[in-house]
């Protein structure tokens, strides 16, 4: 069992950045795929980005450019960066665990977190 704890969620302008963060009970590094996802209110758990045990990382095309996904092995923590924030990224952002070096899908994921949520004002 993996427990993952998010946080660096909150209120944040239009532009601004914000830096999640997600610390996992075990040692990650070498077994699990690290996703974020983010969830609007009324809308479907959507895929915003991935790093594999061996370090390929996938992204969203609604963040791709503005994020930077990556992890601290030694801290069983991996981080979310994103900058130029717009209103639609407000959502609750979870991190999840799995074992596909490409899962894009919730359901590729084993393992979510509780999520934090991030609001951007306009």
């Amino acid at each position: 069992q993996v427990q993952l704890v998010e946080s660096g969620g909150g209120l944040i302008q239009a532009g601004g950045s914000l830096r999640l963060s997600c610390v996992a009970s075990i040692v990650t590094a070498n077994t699990y795929t690290m996703g974020w996802f983010r969830q609007a209110l009324g809308k479907e758990r959507e895929f915003v980005t991935s790093i594999s045990r061996l370090g390929t990382i996938n992204y969203a095309d609604s963040v791709k450019g503005r994020s930077t996904i990556s992890r601290d092995n030694n801290r069983n923590t991996v981080y979310l960066q994103v900058n130029s924030l717009k209103p639609e990224d407000s959502a609750i952002y979870y991190c999840a665990a799995g074992r596909l070096v490409n899962g894009r899908r919730a359901d590729d994921y084993l393992y979510w977190g509780q999520g934090t949520q991030v609001t951007v004002s306009s």
